[in-house]
């Protein structure tokens, strides 16, 4: 595994000690907080925007000169070119609807961007109360039990994440999916990914996703040894950060799994 250079280090410890800091707060307002609609139609509760504020705030009093991108710049929000060496994107909550019911499959996500590539990803599980954090060439930990993905399992036994697609053109992929493996909707498209890394899921395919829901996993499943493969354009290196993006599908998992799902989904 090679060095993360001085400035991505300091950046790995800051985003750490920021998502950490939300913590408590994170579990006190699980199932109660206060929750609207956003014009798109998605949920958003006063706890993403007190988090996406919180953890802005620190990392801006630490490297002013970076880029804070989030869900909840807000529904006017214009399209931002990114334009410095580091930028952050944060999903407050991935999982809202989860998180406003009291279902605990949710999750505080935090990308460092290095010219628009994801390095590193922090994860915070609310549902196992754990800290996932990693980066291509830098390892991956769920915890502080060092995260790999599943490379051997009974084809009949592996499970995949997966959601039921929104474009219904997409539909015919669940029909062969279903005959492969056994299916986890789990209803946070962070936690499927997180989970292909640490070793709990086999894989998942997710036709759903804006950038904020993958940015932090990306970089820590490929530091736990596994693959993101998209069905479209690739969205990274990021150029622009766009609410109103399209979705991204892609599917993730070890090497030979992905192998396997590109000959069924192409």
């Amino acid at each position: 595994m090679s060095s993360p250079s001085p400035e991505v280090l300091v950046r790995i410890e800051a985003a750490k000690r920021a998502v950490l800091a939300q913590v408590d707060f994170f579990h006190r307002e699980f199932g109660r907080v206060r929750s609207d609609w956003k014009s798109d139609g998605t949920r958003v509760t006063a706890a993403d925007i007190a988090i996406s504020e919180a953890i802005f705030q620190d990392l801006r009093g630490r490297f002013p000169e970076d880029e804070l991108l989030s869900e909840e710049l807000g529904d006017g929000a214009a399209p931002v070119t990114l334009q410095a060496r580091f930028a952050w994107v944060l999903d407050p909550i991935d999982g809202t609807n989860n998180y406003a019911t009291g279902i605990p499959y949710c999750a505080i996500s935090l990308a460092l961007l290095e010219n628009g590539v994801p390095v590193y990803g922090v994860i915070y599980d609310l549902a196992r109360r754990v800290l996932m954090h990693g980066g291509p060439g830098l390892g991956a930990w769920d915890g502080e039990r060092p995260a790999n993905v599943k490379t051997q399992e009974k084809r009949d036994q592996r499970l995949l994440g997966f959601h039921s697609p929104v474009e219904k053109s997409r539909a015919p992929h669940a029909a062969l999916l279903v005959e492969h493996f056994k299916i986890r909707g789990l209803g946070s498209s962070t936690l499927h990914l997180a989970y292909v890394g640490a070793g709990l899921l086999d894989a998942t395919v997710d036709h759903n996703v804006k950038v904020w829901d993958i940015a932090a996993a990306v970089p820590f499943c490929q530091g736990a040894g596994g693959e993101v493969r998209y069905l479209e354009r690739p969205v990274f290196p990021l150029k622009v950060f766009d609410l109103k993006m399209g979705r991204i599908p892609f599917f993730a998992g070890p090497p030979a799994v992905c192998d396997e799902l590109e000959k069924l989904l192409r």
